[in-house]
Formats: C-alpha cells, structure tokens, sequence
C-alpha cells in the first residue's frame, strides 16, 4: 500500500512542502485527458488509498470526498482536450495537463512526486516515480482526484451523445465503443488522432 516513505525522503532533503502528482485518461478515444496534484498534510491517514487503477468506482467516490473536503489538503485537477491533443499529441497534453495542475495549486509546492517518467517543461523541480500510484500516498491521491474528475466529465458527455456508452467505458476502445464509432462516426469528443479514429475520415 502507499505511503509517505518517498515525501518524507523529499522533506528530509529540504522539500518542505511535496505534491503528488498524477493523469487519467491517456489511452481511451474520446475525451479529456486529466491530471491532478496533491499535497497532503502529514496528518492524513487514509488506509483505503491506493491506485485508483485498483479500486473499485464506489471507493473511488468515497476517497474522492475524503480527500477534497479535508480541510488541510492542497489540490487541484486540469484537463486538457480531445482537439488539443490531437493538435500537440497525446504525451505532450498530459504533461501540459500535469504543469497545469501543479500551477492551479493555491500554495506552491517545493517539489513535485510525478507518477511514471520525467516530464519536460515544469515550472518546479520535481522527481518521478514509476508505479507511484502505489507507492506514494501524494501520488495515489492525485490519481483518484484524476480518475474520479475525468470518469464524471465522461458521464456528462455521454448525456450529450448517448449512443456511444461514454458513461460505461469512459472512452477506452471497447468492443461496445467501436461497434459505435462504426455505426455513427466519431463525434466531436474523439481524438481524431488516435486510431482507429483517424481511419474513419468523417466529418465532425
């Protein structure tokens, strides 16, 4: 289970002040991409908090309100959209996601524990951690906030284009979601970039 074994390494660097910081939704076809950061007070315990890969969609709600209704947790969550990551591509998008989140936060970190590999462009020092949403309590409640935000845009969208089951797969490229880009071409939610999207040529 995550921990603060990694933050309390950082503060005892000199890093007072440690966010965690993690995306949802690189992979699927349609929708946002989103990251979250999170700096959370050495006081907070939560013995459920993991990867949000590893929970199930109820636990995930639950520790989304614990985490963003404590009253000494610093967050944040970004998105960047399906039309810009078409345009700058898909890796690029989460880091500027990432970037985003970290400089949304109401006090500013003094270093960043980032999910998976280095990220270019930031405006603060920061250390990645691969699997660190299993490692790294920060992390793991960034990748929560980012799941649980990006899952609820997804619902919204499916409102909109109901014919696609956003609300079930989230975008991701299911049999259910391609029957359906087959039967009515992408909407203006896909990523035009990503295939099998690309391969429809069809109008917005």
């Amino acid at each position: 289970m995550p921990d603060f074994l990694y933050e309390d390494g950082l503060v005892a660097r000199g890093f007072a002040k440690v966010a965690g910081v993690d995306e949802a939704g690189r992979g699927p076809l349609a929708g946002p991409v989103a990251a979250a950061a999170v700096i959370l007070p050495r006081i907070f315990s939560c013995p459920l908090l993991d990867d949000s890969k590893k929970l199930s969609k109820k636990k995930r709600d639950l520790l989304y309100e614990e985490i963003t209704t404590h009253p000494e947790v610093v967050w944040a969550v970004a998105l960047v959209e399906a039309d810009e990551i078409d345009r700058i591509n898909i890796l690029r998008a989460t880091h500027r996601a990432m970037g985003l989140a970290l400089d949304a936060l109401k006090i500013r970190p003094d270093i960043a524990l980032i999910d998976g590999l280095p990220v270019k462009g930031l405006s603060m020092p920061h250390e990645a951690l691969v699997k660190g949403d299993g490692l790294s309590l920060s992390i793991a409640a960034a990748s929560v906030i980012a799941k649980v935000t990006r899952d609820r845009i997804m619902e919204m969208i499916s409102k909109e284009f109901p014919l696609y089951g956003f609300e079930r797969h989230q975008g991701y490229g299911t049999r259910e979601h391609l029957e359906a880009l087959k039967n009515h071409g992408p909407c203006r939610y896909h990523r035009r970039s990503f295939q099998p999207v690309s391969q429809l040529s069809l109008p917005i």
